[in-house]
């Protein structure tokens, strides 16, 4: 079944994560320099209409797999540590502290199934483009760098 979407409804008595962390953290600035919607769009076309359950949201999983590769963590840890740490989690689009763990560890190895290639090299161009965004590389040394590790 195609990705479910983030519900970002408002919960009456529960604060929002946007109003409590700090707006120049790196992950919260980071956030907001990638394009998340293409990928959404183009991620959500990998799975069928109404066969199975439903995906987790794209952005949820392509966030844990940024900070994973981030972070160096294993697909349990970043799991279960992805539950503790609420900058993580708005970084992967919550804006509501959440409680829970967001998927099995083993649905990790399947979206890398099928975002094998194409996907995954769309993930590390936009991290590429935050960082160029953000000053934090510049455009002829990525160029530059990308070449030497090929």
């Amino acid at each position: 079944m195609k990705p479910s979407k983030i519900n970002q409804q408002y919960h009456l008595f529960t604060s929002r994560l946007s109003n409590q962390l700090d707006p120049n953290h790196p992950l919260v600035q980071l956030s907001k320099l990638i394009d998340w919607q293409p990928m959404e769009e183009e991620f959500s076309g990998l799975f069928v209409e109404g066969l199975g359950q439903p995906a987790k949201p794209v952005r949820l999983v392509v966030g844990i797999l940024m900070l994973q590769h981030m972070y160096g963590f294993s697909d349990e840890n970043i799991v279960y540590r992805w539950r503790e740490n609420p900058y993580w989690q708005y970084f992967c689009g919550f804006d509501f502290m959440q409680n829970c763990v967001p998927m099995h560890p083993t649905s990790l190895i399947r979206w890398r199934d099928r975002l094998a290639g194409p996907g995954l090299t769309k993930i590390f161009a936009s991290t590429i483009a935050a960082a160029v965004l953000s000053g934090a590389v510049k455009k002829k040394v990525s160029k530059r760098r990308l070449l030497t590790q090929r």
